[in-house]
């Protein structure tokens, strides 16, 4: 993509709405732009993002087994009022009436939907398990929305649940999809650890959220340096193995909530204990028949007799997760991308535009790349080099190629690696190698 034909609005000064640096960079960055409180316009930038990180977490979704459907964003007030949850959920729920004053609402989460769904369709054990998938916008009516897409009242949000026949298929349900998400924000190179949340009136240990650290992060958190350390796609089973010394031995491993963290009865020596910040991106619960008792969701078991279902859910928050990899990567010069979910790979900059010779070079260098597969984005803007730098480094490609007069008259290109800073003297053909391989 040319930068000259792009939508991609940046801001050199820091609007004064923005409260955490998710929020001032993605402004900064023209990724986003506030459309009313708490809800916003995912611009060019920011959308590439986005279904970079959505990508990610559905192909994980389908690896664990479990199966994509497309759920309304507007749901029936009756079917909230069957489980429970009507008048419970409170103002954070937007309920409207249509046009023949039926109650209806802007889903929040879709645990009734899906249940009824799923009663009306599955009807014996043989149908089980099962688990089925959403990514889907959401609407919370925060009283208070902030922090930009990290406390949104209108998010995407990927959201599963599991039915089962009993309570050991419930958690063979669950563990799947406990590895899934430490492999799912693995492979978008971030560290996101899980920590044992409340269960609730369920009870038991099953229940846990997933904790990116970020020094910006909304809470304190604790763990065993180990989770820093670990290595999880290169250790994590396949999803079709018996998943419990697995699930069992990551479980075992210490990590901890401000709320949850005793330092009098930590297990950990001092030095062994990470100390940090933490932003959450993601929840599972299993939550057994909850939704699907009042809603009667049954399936003839192998006697003949009815059973209720067991349930789980699992929820990654998609846009929220934009926001949190910022905050887990970044420097004073802007946004660092890891490059599974940089919305271009490459950020090739003419120094000189209109410069015949700059210019040939480099449209050579961007059909290469883009026949070769590689996401670039070519600024040929008539630019300062000043300029051309300063929002190469907002936007925080991975890669800067860099082509200029004085390099071709040494027969170079610059290659810098915006993560670490380097920089390389290189000729075309090695730089090329070196971004399509």
């Amino acid at each position: 993509m040319r930068l000259s034909a792009y939508f991609l609005p940046t801001l050199k000064d820091t609007p004064t709405e923005a409260q955490i640096l998710s929020h001032r960079l993605m402004l900064r960055a023209g990724m986003i732009r506030q459309t009313s409180a708490g809800i916003y316009a995912w611009l060019p930038l920011g959308h590439r993002v986005l279904r970079k990180i959505e990508q990610i977490v559905r192909s994980e979704q389908d690896a664990a087994g479990a199966v994509e459907l497309l759920m309304p964003t507007v749901q029936s007030a009756e079917l909230w009022r069957a489980s429970g949850r009507y008048e419970d959920y409170g103002k954070e729920m937007l309920r409207i009436r249509d046009r023949h004053d039926r109650e209806m609402l802007y889903g929040p989460t879709a645990e009734e939907v899906i249940t009824d769904i799923v009663k009306g369709t599955l009807k014996s054990y043989r149908d089980l398990p099962r688990t089925l998938y959403n990514i889907q916008w959401k609407f919370r009516d925060e009283i208070r929305p902030r922090f930009g897409v990290m406390r949104g009242r209108e998010f995407l949000m990927k959201d599963a649940y599991s039915f089962d026949l009993d309570f050991a298929g419930a958690k063979r349900a669950y563990q799947k999809m406990f590895l899934a998400y430490l492999r799912t924000f693995a492979r978008m190179g971030i560290r996101a650890i899980p920590m044992k949340a409340d269960s609730g009136p369920i009870g038991g240990d099953m229940s846990h959220e997933f904790i990116i650290l970020a020094d910006t992060g909304e809470s304190a958190v604790f763990c065993d340096r180990r989770w820093v350390e670990w290595d999880v796609l290169a250790s994590a089973p396949a999803y079709d193995q018996d998943l419990e010394p697995f699930f069992a031995d990551a479980t075992g491993i210490y990590a901890a909530t401000e709320e949850k963290h005793n330092p009098d009865t930590c297990p950990l020596p001092a030095e062994q204990l990470v100390t940090a910040r933490g932003i959450e991106v993601g929840h599972i619960f299993y939550f057994g028949t909850k939704y699907s008792k009042p809603l009667g969701a049954v399936v003839a078991g192998p006697d003949g007799n009815p059973v209720t279902l067991e349930m789980g859910s699992y929820g990654i928050g998609v846009s929220r997760l934009v926001a949190a990899v910022i905050e887990a990567s970044h420097d004073d010069a802007g946004i660092i991308w890891p490059e599974s979910v940089a919305p271009f790979k490459v950020g090739l900059i003419n120094l000189k535009s209109g410069d015949a010779a700059c210019d040939k070079v480099c449209a050579d260098l961007y059909d290469v790349l883009r026949t070769a597969q590689v996401e670039v984005l070519y600024d040929d803007r008539e630019e300062r080099p000043g300029v051309k730098f300063a929002d190469m480094d907002l936007i925080g490609l991975p890669w800067q190629l860099v082509v200029g007069p004085r390099g071709l008259k040494a027969g170079t290109v610059e290659l810098k690696n915006r993560a670490t800073g380097e920089r390389l003297e290189l000729s075309q053909d090695s730089a090329l190698e070196r971004l399509t391989s």
